[in-house]
């Protein structure tokens, strides 16, 4: 696939485009639709539905950034750590990263027309957040926020596959993912904060500019405190609890990090973490579900 007059789409440039060697992101989407369908399916989730819900994961993260690559790619030439993005560096033409994107939500639809009716009816808000996302920096403070809503929204799809209804326990868990993307992105926004000042780019982590620390370990706080309210109501068994414990202790080691100053590679690291967090999170519902 290639514009004409434009550069050849290669699958070096097409996994560079997806992310292909990063699949933090993913992970970071996956854990929330996976703490769902373990809760809503009491510790036996259909295996179809796990299937259909990991590769709806991997396809929508890889469509999500490449919007956002498309929306950003003028943003992108001028930030250190994106200016070599397919994009951005003039290796791939705009016109044909709207191809792949097409192609991938068609994709993305062909997983969700396997689902139940009321699944598929929510499926457009996934769309519409993946799309708009990119746009939220340029006219929200805390387009972090954004992000959150969008990755809760898997939990809430889970969650209605398997029950085929909107229980409130997924609304605590989606309140818990949104409050987690707050606190994990703003981590992450810290490697750009200079450059998004210079383009006038917003993001949570130059909105509490000093405040920084107590900001993500607010939202932290929060999203530990909404998950244990939902393993109260659902019953879990202590072992959930255990596991949020632990994840408590590498939050408060991370905002103490941040608040004594990190650099951009260190932010990274810090943001990389929460892949753990997520799947100690996994961990202990599955074991809270089994064990109660």
């Amino acid at each position: 696939m290639a514009v004409s007059g434009g550069p050849p789409l290669s699958w070096s440039v097409l996994a560079d485009l997806i992310r292909l060697r990063n699949q933090t992101g993913s992970f970071l989407l996956l854990f929330p639709t996976l703490w769902a369908l373990v809760l809503a399916g009491d510790g036996h989730p259909p295996l179809p539905l796990v299937a259909i819900f990991i590769a709806g994961v991997f396809v929508m993260r890889s469509a999500g950034v490449t919007i956002n690559d498309w929306w950003d790619r003028d943003l992108d030439r001028r930030v250190q750590r994106t200016r070599e993005r397919p994009l951005a560096s003039g290796r791939l033409h705009p016109h044909t990263a709207l191809g792949v994107f097409a192609l991938l939500i068609a994709a993305a639809a062909g997983l969700v027309a396997l689902l139940n009716p009321l699944t598929i009816a929510l499926a457009p808000v996934a769309l519409l957040l993946a799309v708009l996302y990119p746009l939220a920096k340029r006219v929200m403070p805390l387009p972090q926020a954004i992000l959150g809503i969008a990755f809760g929204w898997g939990a809430v799809m889970a969650w209605s596959a398997v029950r085929n209804e909107i229980g409130w326990p997924v609304l605590g868990l989606f309140a818990a993912t949104v409050c987690w993307a707050v606190g994990y992105d703003t981590i992450y926004a810290l490697q750009d904060i200079e450059d998004d000042r210079r383009g006038g780019v917003r993001s949570s982590a130059i909105f509490f500019g000093e405040r920084c620390w107590i900001a993500v370990g607010g939202a932290l706080l929060a999203m530990t405190v909404l998950l244990a309210l939902v393993g109260a109501a659902t019953r879990l068994a202590p072992s959930f609890y255990l596991s949020l414990g632990l994840a408590v202790g590498l939050f408060v080691a991370q905002a103490r990090q941040i608040r004594r100053g990190v650099s951009p590679a260190q932010a990274f690291v810090l943001f990389k973490q929460h892949v753990r967090v997520g799947a100690l999170i996994l961990a202990g519902i599955w074991s809270g579900v089994l064990l109660r």
